[in-house]
């Protein structure tokens, strides 16, 4: 996410992201650190934290974290999280375009749901600059694979069409490897974790007004509320349902002869 811009589209919203989003298993975390080889004490950058869950998971495993977010909300809920957890971060207001050649050398550059609302090819021309050689962007996001069982989230995908307004902002979730082919990091590798839960009416609610155009400003946000509640109990009438989500990590590092 960028301030210039970007700010605003999660204004009021940190509650709901925090508790009701997906999060990232720490072992997915760890798959990550363990493929690049990240050590204890290694800088980690973690680019539109949100909440911190990539943050605090990389603080973690013992990870000097830099945390950055344009949403003054977002960065005190990861600070509120580092230390509910014992951990250490260092937050900073800003996003992408706040980025400088004077940052770093960070091993590694995180992204979690957050390179989509970036300038993709600056970023990352910019992430060249500041990520060490031996280091890499890992991208991190999360998806719903066709299964019977993720009934739900199409019936949720088809109340947000209707409340969303006007042009998506930022770039869309596109694919990221034309990006990052365009980009130094050409490397890439595929990391995943597949979960299966429980989720209510107020999971799911919750987690469609955690997303950005569900912002506490929006004057259909509690409309939109009640029309996803109401399609839910059409489809479960005893309010449970289950998803099955594919929590996936891309890591992209600059190539290397001597890397396989």
């Amino acid at each position: 996410m960028t301030p210039g811009q970007d700010s605003g589209l999660f204004q009021g919203l940190a509650a709901h992201y925090e508790r009701y989003r997906l999060t990232y298993p720490q072992r997915l975390i760890q798959r990550v650190a363990g493929l690049l080889g990240l050590k204890p004490g290694d800088a980690v950058l973690d680019l539109g934290c949100g909440t911190g869950m990539l943050a605090t998971g990389f603080a973690g495993l013992g990870m000097a974290v830099t945390a950055m977010d344009p949403e003054p909300e977002m960065l005190a809920a990861t600070g509120t999280a580092a230390q509910a957890q014992g951990v250490t971060v260092t937050a900073i207001l800003g996003g992408s375009q706040e980025l400088t050649p004077a940052m770093g050398p960070f091993r590694l550059a995180a992204m979690g749901r957050s390179f989509h609302w970036m300038d993709r090819a600056a970023t990352l021309a910019m992430l060249d600059r500041i990520v060490a050689p031996d280091g890499g962007v890992a991208l991190f996001h999360d998806a719903h694979p066709p299964v019977a069982e993720n009934g739900w989230f199409k019936t949720l995908c088809d109340v947000q069409a209707r409340y969303r307004r006007g042009a998506a902002r930022g770039g869309g979730h596109r694919r990221y490897e034309p990006f990052l082919f365009a980009s130094a990091f050409t490397q890439l590798d595929g990391l995943s974790v597949t979960i299966r839960q429980t989720l209510t009416i107020e999971d799911i609610v919750g987690r469609a007004l955690s997303m950005s155009h569900a912002a506490a400003q929006s004057p259909d946000r509690e409309e939109f509320a009640a029309a996803l509640a109401a399609a839910l109990r059409e489809l479960s009438p005893d309010g449970k349902f289950t998803e099955v989500a594919e929590m996936v990590a891309v890591l992209a590092r600059r190539p290397s002869k001597t890397r396989e």
